[in-house]
C-alpha cells in the first residue's frame, strides 16, 4: 500500500497524447468545440422537454434525463482533458482522479440501464400503444428513472473502490486522457487477475445483458412495425426506433471495447481514443441523432424561438 499512499500525495500524470506534442493543440481544438456543442445540444433538448407541453411524455422525460447525463458525464473529464493538453502540466490530484473514476463509471453505468429503459418505452409505446399511458403513468417513469441513477451509482462505488485498492508502488503516469478503471488497473505492481475478472463480470452485467435486452424488445417493435397499416405511421415509429438504435450501438460498442478486453494486453493507444469517443464524442452526438429525424423537437424549437422574437 505504500504506492497508492505515495499516489494521493502526489497524484497522478494524464499522458494522453504528451507522446505526441505536436498533436495537442488540434485535440485542444477539437475536443473545446465538441465539448461546446455538447453543452448546447443537451441543453437545448432539456429545455425544450421542460417547457413544450407538447414533449411532456415519457420519450422525452426519458432522453431529458440522457441528455442531463451526458451534460455531467462529459463535464467529468473534458475540463480536465482541456486543461492537460493546453499546457506542459499533465497532471490531476489524487482526489480529482478518485472523483473522476467515481463519476465517469457511475454515470457510464446509469447510461446502460437508461438505453434499456428507453428501449422499453418504445417497446410499450409501439407494441401495446392502447396501453401505453395506463403502463408508462408517471410514477412508474419516474422508479424506472431513480433505478438506473441509483444502479450506476451502486456499481461504481463497488468497482471504483475495489480498484483503488490495487497498490500502485509509485507509479504515476496513467496513460489515458482521464482516469478510469481499466486504465488504473494497469498501474497496479501486483496481481490484477482478480480485478479484471470482476470488470468482466461487472461489465458483461451492465453492457451485454442490456444490449441484448434491447436488440431482443426490438425484434418484436420491428414486428409490430410491419403491421402498421398506416405508411406515415410506419416511417415515425422507425425514425424514432432508429434514433434509438444507432446511440444504442455507439455507446455500448465503445463501452464493450474499452472495457470488456482484458485491461493488460488490450493495445493502449486504441483503449484511450475509445475512451475519448465515448467521453466526447458519444454525447455530442445524441443530440443530433434525436433530433435531426425528430419532427416533434423540431417543431418544439420553432416553437420556442417563435415564442422569442415575439417577446424580443
Amino acid at each position: 500500500m505504500e504506492g497508492t499512499s505515495n499516489s494521493s500525495s502526489g497524484g497522478f500524470i494524464l499522458m494522453g497524447v504528451s507522446d505526441h506534442p505536436q498533436l495537442e493543440i488540434v485535440f485542444f481544438i477539437v475536443i473545446l468545440l465538441s465539448y461546446l456543442l455538447t453543452l448546447v445540444g443537451n441543453s437545448t433538448i432539456i429545455l425544450l422537454s421542460r417547457l413544450d407541453a407538447r414533449l411532456h411524455t415519457p420519450m422525452y422525460f426519458f432522453l431529458s434525463n440522457l441528455s442531463s447525463l451526458d451534460l455531467a458525464f462529459t463535464t467529468s473529464s473534458v475540463p480536465q482533458m482541456l486543461i492537460n493538453l493546453w499546457g506542459p502540466d499533465k497532471t490531476i490530484s489524487y482526489g480529482g482522479c478518485v472523483t473522476q473514476l467515481y463519476v465517469f463509471l457511475w454515470l457510464g453505468a446509469t447510461e446502460c440501464i437508461l438505453l434499456v429503459v428507453m428501449a422499453f418505452d418504445r417497446y410499450v409505446a409501439i407494441c401495446r400503444p392502447l396501453h401505453y399511458t395506463t403502463i408508462m403513468h408517471p410514477r412508474l417513469c419516474w422508479l424506472l428513472a431513480a433505478v438506473a441513477w441509483v444502479g450506476g451509482l451502486s456499481n461504481s462505488v463497488i468497482q471504483s473502490t475495489f480498484t483503488l485498492q490495487l497498490p500502485l508502488c509509485g507509479h504515476q503516469k496513467v496513460d489515458n486522457f482521464l482516469c478510469e478503471v481499466p486504465a488504473i488497473i494497469k498501474l497496479a505492481c501486483g496481481d490484477t487477475s482478480l480485478n479484471e475478472a470482476v470488470l468482466n463480470g461487472v461489465c458483461t452485467f451492465f453492457t451485454v445483458v442490456p444490449l441484448s435486452i434491447i436488440l431482443l424488445s426490438y425484434c418484436y417493435i420491428a414486428r409490430a412495425v410491419l403491421k402498421i397499416s398506416s405508411s406515415e405511421g410506419r416511417r415515425k415509429a422507425f425514425n424514432t426506433c432508429l434514433s434509438h438504435l444507432v446511440v444504442v450501438f455507439l455507446f455500448y460498442g465503445s463501452a464493450i471495447y474499452g472495457y470488456l478486453l482484458p485491461a493488460k494486453t488490450s493495445n493502449q493507444d486504441q483503449g484511450k481514443f475509445i475512451s475519448l469517443f465515448y467521453s466526447v464524442v458519444t454525447p455530442m452526438v445524441n443530440p443530433l441523432i434525436y433530433t435531426l429525424r425528430n419532427k416533434e423537437v423540431k417543431a418544439a424549437l420553432r416553437r420556442l424561438l417563435g415564442k422569442g422574437r415575439e417577446v424580443g
